[in-house]
């Protein structure tokens, strides 16, 4: 278990032997952050993040020796054992100091960061920039709110890729004065969403699917495709007839 002090100084994990002051460090277990700006609370601000470390002489917020009854209080054994015992508390209680910090995204650690956007539901690989990954867990209510809408599957699309996608329906809305007037759009449901970025080579097709098969309305198919973005297209002349 790892952690970090309560003033924001430092991460802390248990120690891997009694009676060792130093923390160990093991991977895959969290590590408090700490961050700055105002932006801090929707995870788009900017943030420093504490590495993951070791604390030689980190100290428990609440020594044992403190807490024994006073026949065991001027007993020599008995206070070096609970010193003992202190150095493998202290980061648990260095933890849940700083447990709020776990669970905002613009100041958790790196390696946490990735289980709060598998526990969300957000529609990243883990390839993405840090920034971009904080903001996602941020706004991933928002998000869920409007999944399976247009709205929603825009903002997935934008958010993983960076571009706002183009996006083509087969629904549609009319009116008529009068009655038995033809249905608007495609009588066949479907999707087609076009990503227009600079360099097609660049973004990954399967990964475009996967986006959209998560976020569009379950019961649509679709299709996506990756275009050259309209200003960077070949001009065209019309030719005199």
């Amino acid at each position: 278990m790892s952690g970090q002090n309560g003033d924001g100084s430092g991460a802390a994990s248990m120690s891997k032997g009694a009676g060792s002051s130093s923390a160990y460090m093991s991977k895959g277990s969290p590590s408090a952050g700490q961050g700055t700006g105002n932006g801090a609370e929707n995870g788009t601000g900017p943030a420093t993040v504490s590495h993951r470390g070791s604390i030689a002489t980190l100290g428990s917020a609440h020594p044992l020796d403190e807490q024994l009854p006073a026949v065991f209080a001027d007993d020599d054994f008995v206070l070096r054992f609970v010193s003992g015992l202190d150095v493998v508390l202290a980061p648990v209680f260095t933890v849940l100091d700083c447990l709020e910090a776990y669970f905002t995204p613009a100041l958790a650690p790196e390696d946490f960061l990735g289980w709060l956007t598998d526990w969300v539901g957000t529609e990243l690989d883990g390839t993405e920039p840090l920034v971009l990954r904080r903001h996602a867990v941020a706004s991933a209510v928002a998000l869920h709110r409007v999944r399976g809408t247009r709205r929603g599957l825009a903002a997935a699309v934008e958010l993983a890729f960076g571009v706002r996608p183009e996006i083509t329906e087969s629904g549609g809305a009319t009116w008529s004065a009068r009655p038995l007037g033809s249905f608007p759009g495609n009588p066949r449901p479907g999707l087609h969403i076009a990503l227009p970025v600079r360099d097609p080579a660049s973004v990954d097709e399967h990964r475009l699917h996967a986006v959209v098969a998560a976020a569009r309305p379950a019961h649509l198919p679709f299709t996506a495709e990756v275009t050259t973005t309209p200003s960077l297209r070949e001009p065209t002349h019309d030719r005199e007839a």
